[in-house]
């Protein structure tokens, strides 16, 4: 792999001149009241909001935005694009948008670089891009703020390490997710695309390929199956023997684990349990922050709510498992700003089985209730505020009211 001219714009010069200007565009005092309450709770005229006690901007999402924000304004007086999103937030993105930050739509054959010149500078967003992206950039020897996520970094290694063991990476993820394409890069081996990967998104997929490690079955149909979400060359009638386990950073932990457990009994079933440790490998590479964040929603389910509202963008893959997880418990609904809360009879969330925003009525009940809010790692704080404010407003109460100044 080609190393690209990457800039480290994460100095304490830098940093001091971005900080004002993050914190004024996504911290809230109305939040940080909130959680410094005992009970992360707010009441008034009837309507308890309830917090979970973990949500919003990650470390590594802060990061990242701290380095496009530095990026803006260190090269203002060059081209500065962005590979897709830097988060899955739509107001993020809109925000650097208005700061010039161009973003480059990732088409069937990646990213359009062939404007791309050595003045220009080229933002990596948190969930690191492909090898070929990377060499590319390194190609045209432009300047890279390389902003991928810690925890993305540590499945790299992993899935680099099952390439030099000559072992199949299976990885438990969304194929068509930015993050799960760049692993997937990592597994090929950065030089002679040696290696191979298959991704399985649900525990479905994991009993099919289970069962065809223990008795094989039809190839062609198993490709069918899969297209799109496997290695150049994969053949599962070769590369299933060895396999590691890898996940993309957001997905549900216990889900990741189930994946690991039905492959490594099904490896066991097939090579024996003797031989397990030859034929299987597995590293826990689940975000500490998705995890935070599922574990906070999980104490709070327990708790007594009438609603939950989980806020994010739609594409975010750790605000979607927050959603999954409180559509098993009671009503919720998934939006990615206040502005879907029209009033106490209309709200606008998104259904993720459908893939589409849907209208639900008489959502916000009359008299007494508690309303818990969560969201997920790359929402801030800001839009949490806003829809505390609209839920506040449907019972005639202003939120700076409630709040010492």
């Amino acid at each position: 792999m080609s190393t690209p001219r990457k800039v480290n714009l994460r100095t304490p010069e830098v940093m001091s001149i971005v900080q004002a200007q993050v914190e004024e565009h996504y911290r809230s005092r109305v939040v940080d009241h909130i959680r410094q309450s005992g009970g992360h709770t707010l009441t008034a005229n009837g309507l308890t909001v309830k917090l979970a006690k973990a949500f919003g901007f990650c470390y590594g999402v802060e990061r990242a935005i701290d380095l496009a924000y530095a990026a803006a304004k260190y090269f203002h007086d060059k081209n500065i694009y962005l590979l897709g999103e830097i988060i899955h937030n739509p107001e993020v993105n809109d925000q650097l948008r208005e700061m010039n930050v161009k973003s480059l739509k990732e088409g069937p054959n990646g990213y359009d670089l062939t404007h791309i010149t050595h003045d220009d500078v080229v933002i990596v967003p948190a969930f690191g891009a492909p090898v070929e992206t990377m060499n590319r950039l390194a190609e045209l020897n432009c300047a890279v703020v390389d902003t991928t996520c810690g925890d993305v970094m540590s499945v790299w290694k992993r899935v680099r390490q099952y390439h030099r063991d000559h072992v199949t990476s299976i990885i438990h993820g969304k194929a068509w997710h930015e993050e799960t394409k760049a692993t997937s890069s990592r597994a090929l081996g950065e030089s002679a695309n040696t290696g191979h990967y298959l991704v399985v998104f649900t525990l479905a997929e994991t009993d099919y390929v289970c069962n065809y490690i223990r008795n094989g079955g039809d190839k062609a149909e198993f490709l069918k199956k899969f297209d799109g979400a496997y290695s150049p060359g994969f053949d599962p009638d070769i590369h299933l023997n060895y396999v590691g386990v890898a996940n993309q950073t957001t997905m549900m932990r216990n889900e990741t684990e189930e994946v690991q457990n039905r492959i490594r009994s099904a490896i066991a079933d097939r090579f024996g349990a003797a031989r397990l440790a030859e034929h299987f490998r597995f590293f826990d590479t689940i975000c500490g922050a998705t995890q935070e964040r599922q574990d906070a929603l999980s104490v709070m389910l327990a708790e007594p709510m009438d609603l939950l509202i989980v806020v994010g963008g739609y594409n975010s893959s750790n605000t979607s498992h927050l959603a999954e997880m409180g559509e098993a418990k009671l009503p919720t609904y998934f939006i990615k700003n206040a502005s879907k809360m029209e009033s106490p009879r209309l709200i606008h969330h998104w259904n993720q089985h459908t893939n589409i925003e849907e209208a639900a009525r008489d959502w916000l009940p009359d008299g007494a209730v508690v309303v818990g809010v969560t969201a997920g790692a790359s929402c801030p704080n800001n839009l949490i505020e806003e829809i505390i404010h609209k839920l506040y407003a449907f019972r005639g109460v202003k939120v700076e009211d409630l709040i010492p100044a």
